[in-house]
């Protein structure tokens, strides 16, 4: 059984974000740090720091405009210099001042206009990296009853996606995000994995959902979400994070690591631990106080940590205690394994992948930010917007 767990870790892929490297805060603040990345370049540098100490982060999503840059292709081959490569490409409409009443959902249609020509600029963009999936979030929605007229609102989003995934190659992928609240207190245009699955069904068989931990409310079977949509044939990919409350934005595992196990053993059932399911692993945090890249790292561990625990599950001896009705039995098939600490396997996986087996440890040891400090002085920092 151990080689089968350590073949599924070894074949584990989870992307990193841009953003996370850059200065991020609070919802008031943003609190600078030295030695962020000043450019998408320094943001892929980063990112293929963490995949040296790690192994199992080879790709970068990149954030539009954020990481905009005059020659795509050029970015991709320093990318692959580098040992890593462009993943998902995301887009931004929700920083527009155009976008105060919404993006592809607002009343007017020279806005909805600018948004999706937005939309179909991160699909040439695609074209230009090679990355196979857009991912969409929107902010859009309403603050007050009566401020809009809600059926309306849809028809604008489902005309929306389905012209930007008509824009998309066969081998591309739409990618819907859905979010309960913030910033519409009102109505949210995309508010639950119910409302992206059906407009997934609706646009085509490509387009996907993703399922952002931290953007559920309070007490949300997470897991459940994941199974149906994993049955469904619709579960398209994460954004991992962790919340106290709300979106957070929090390190993965952080607030509540059991759940996370939850989760993975639901993906380790589907045999959809590697590339093969299709499902896109990525780390959505903002490490609003920690430093960036060391945070990253933890992140990759803890997710590494959950999948190790989920796959030693004794599948056989749960399905029996399943469909004997045994409730304590089956119970204590997934507690065994969640107490099983799997750090010893975790560190024999890296040796065998030629990789230090403390991936902190090495980071810390290597340089590589007493490096960026001295070196990115001057110019203006990555963050929000940037």
């Amino acid at each position: 059984m151990t080689e089968n767990v350590l073949a599924a870790l070894r074949s584990q892929r989870i992307e990193t974000a841009s953003w996370a490297y850059a200065n991020s805060g609070t919802r008031f603040k943003v609190f600078p740090q030295e030695g962020v990345p000043r450019t998408p370049y320094e943001k892929i540098s980063d990112a293929a720091a963490v995949h040296r100490y790690t192994g199992v982060a080879p790709s970068v999503a990149l954030h539009i405009p954020w990481d905009r840059v005059d020659d795509y292709a050029d970015l991709a081959r320093f990318a692959a210099e580098q040992g890593v490569t462009l993943g998902t490409i995301n887009a931004n409409v929700f920083q527009d001042n155009d976008y105060m009443l919404g993006s592809v959902t607002n009343p007017a249609a020279g806005v909805r206009r600018k948004a999706i020509d937005h939309l179909l600029e991160c699909v040439d963009v695609m074209d230009k990296t090679g990355s196979r999936d857009l991912k969409l979030w929107f902010s859009d929605g309403t603050n007050y009853p009566g401020q809009d007229n809600i059926r309306a609102r849809q028809d604008r989003l489902a005309q929306a996606l389905q012209e930007s995934y008509d824009r998309l190659s066969p081998n591309q992928r739409m990618l819907l995000e859905y979010k309960l609240f913030e910033p519409a207190f009102y109505t949210t245009d995309v508010p639950d994995w119910g409302t992206a699955y059906a407009h997934c069904v609706a646009t085509g068989e490509r387009a996907k959902v993703v399922i952002d931990t931290g953007h559920h409310a309070p007490g949300t079977n997470i897991e459940f979400i994941v199974a149906f949509l994993l049955r469904a044939g619709r579960l398209g990919g994460f954004d991992f994070n962790s919340r106290f409350y709300a979106d957070d934005d929090l390190m993965v595992g952080a607030a509540d690591p059991f759940q996370l196990f939850r989760i993975m053993h639901e993906i380790v059932l589907a045999d959809a631990v590697g590339p093969a399911s299709g499902i896109a692993y990525m780390l959505d945090q903002c490490h609003n106080i920690e430093p960036k890249i060391p945070a990253v790292i933890r992140s990759v561990m803890n997710v590494q940590e959950a999948t190790a625990k989920a796959l030693l599950v004794d599948h056989a001896a749960l399905s029996a205690a399943q469909t004997d009705g045994d409730v304590l039995g089956a119970n204590a098939v997934l507690m065994d394994a969640y107490n099983t600490d799997v750090r010893p396997l975790l560190r024999d996986l890296r040796e065998q992948m030629g990789l230090d087996p403390d991936p902190l440890a090495a980071y810390q040891r290597s340089g590589y930010a007493e490096k960026i400090r001295a070196e990115r002085v001057g110019g203006e920092a990555a963050g929000w917007g940037a």
